[in-house]
């Protein structure tokens, strides 16, 4: 088994085509195809699942793809750590974030690191919180910036950033702004929410928050960006829990502490992979970071 083996079938997997794999990796169909096959004899399984149009992965070659994209990550950070015991790094920086994430201004970073290690390609990505650790694990981004995930040491680990607890953000109208008094879980009961996608930190906290109380909400309304959420809630069309820092966002908006939460916070943390499989670009940003004041 060879590593442009495993990039061909990597990159098969992400295009479901080969006609697309092939332009993306610039070699001939024909050869790609060949490639693949070896592949297959020597594993002694079928990795796809071939149509007229599409290609779709096997249960083998699902069980392979996790393999084969960590082994891929793990062979680019040991070239660029060679370049970097020469003295220049360079490569490429995959990182993802989710959107306002707390404890780190993401674009100020990226453009200090960007002066300081011009040869280096970076790549953002927004997701929310469990797929940027997902990503992080399979070794398909160096590192992300999301809500606190603790997984399996040597896949995943979490160097914390900051934590703050959360609030109700509500329209000026609503009665529980006018009460102005800080609220419960057991206050929203009934109340409609503006939220994120459950996959997103602060949808999570809340979401752990309320069961733990065996409180039932419902989210009519679920978004995926800021904006949006603080669009709806605007309107009076729901209420949203948030973290802390949201209540500097949109001033014409109600902040009110929330509280009786069980201790439920939201955390944010730097998500890696294990010390020997972290790039030396994402080194490099861990080491800014840490150097910024304040820090």
């Amino acid at each position: 088994m060879e590593i442009r083996q495993l990039q061909h079938f990597v990159s098969v997997a992400e295009e479901q085509h080969f006609t697309r794999a092939a332009a993306r990796l610039m070699v001939s169909q024909s050869g790609l195809s060949a490639s693949i096959r070896a592949l297959e004899r020597e594993l002694q399984a079928s990795l796809f699942v071939r149509t007229t149009r599409t290609v779709t992965l096997t249960e083998a070659g699902r069980a392979l793809l996790v393999e084969a994209e960590r082994i891929l990550a793990q062979e680019r950070a040991a070239r660029e750590a060679v370049a970097a015991v020469q003295g220049v790094l360079r490569g490429t920086l995959t990182l993802g974030a989710e959107q306002c994430v707390a404890g780190v201004h993401v674009a100020g970073l990226l453009a200090a690191f960007r002066r300081l290690h011009p040869q280096v390609e970076i790549r953002l990505r927004q997701w929310g919180s469990a797929a940027l650790a997902e990503q992080v694990a399979a070794g398909r981004l160096d590192l992300a910036f999301a809500y606190r995930t603790d997984g399996h040491p040597e896949q995943l680990r979490s160097v914390a950033l900051t934590s703050e607890p959360m609030i109700v953000l509500c329209h000026p109208d609503h009665a529980l702004a006018r009460a102005g008094a800080a609220v419960t879980p057991r206050d929203l009961g009934g109340e409609a929410f503006v939220d994120f996608h459950p996959d997103w930190g602060p949808r999570r906290v809340t979401d752990a928050a309320f069961a733990a109380l065996g409180i039932r909400r419902t989210v009519p309304l679920e978004v995926n960006d800021v904006h949006s959420l603080l669009d709806l809630v605007g309107e009076g069309l729901g209420v949203a829990v948030v973290p802390r820092h949201f209540e500097h966002k949109r001033t014409s908006l109600v902040a009110l502490p929330l509280e009786d939460t069980g201790g439920s916070v939201y955390e944010t943390a730097a998500l890696l992979p294990s010390p020997q499989a972290t790039s030396p670009a994402a080194k490099a940003l861990m080491a800014l970071l840490a150097a910024e004041p304040g820090r």
